[in-house]
């Protein structure tokens, strides 16, 4: 249902990636936009952990990396890592299913790692509320 971009030989243009989410397009393009203007990305087409990822547009800010966004068929997913602290600050300003998503994170030291997938504008703006406080404004 929600297949990713997974011929490694193939690198997709970010536009290619874009029609590759459908309805959902629009949205992947304004996080990326969002990402780059508001929290001073710098983004770049990635491969990044192999065949069950997929192609996505990796996000990241004086070298260290803020997310990564994997485009699928008719979505998107966002993964990213917050501490403890940072999932807090913001936990009670999320939806449900967000909140669930947090609950259930890979923890790796003080926090852990989501895979936060994007079907709506609502969802969105979740991921826009937890990518703020990663990027730290």
């Amino acid at each position: 249902m929600y297949e990713r971009m997974l011929d490694k030989q193939t690198v997709p243009t970010v536009e290619e990636m874009t029609a590759y989410c459908g309805e959902v397009g629009p949205l992947f393009t304004l996080l990326n936009e969002w990402l780059a203007q508001t929290c001073d990305t710098v983004s770049s087409v990635v491969f990044p952990y192999g065949n069950r990822y997929g192609w996505g547009v990796a996000h990241r800010k004086k070298k260290k990396l803020c997310c990564n966004v994997f485009a699928e068929n008719n979505a998107f997913t966002v993964m990213l890592r917050l501490s403890d602290a940072q999932f807090d600050s913001v936990y009670s300003q999320l939806r449900d299913d967000t909140r669930e998503c947090i609950d259930a994170k890979y923890p790796c030291g003080d926090g852990g790692w989501i895979h936060y997938r994007v079907t709506s504008r609502e969802r969105l703006n979740d991921i826009q509320t937890l990518l703020a406080v990663k990027c730290d404004f």
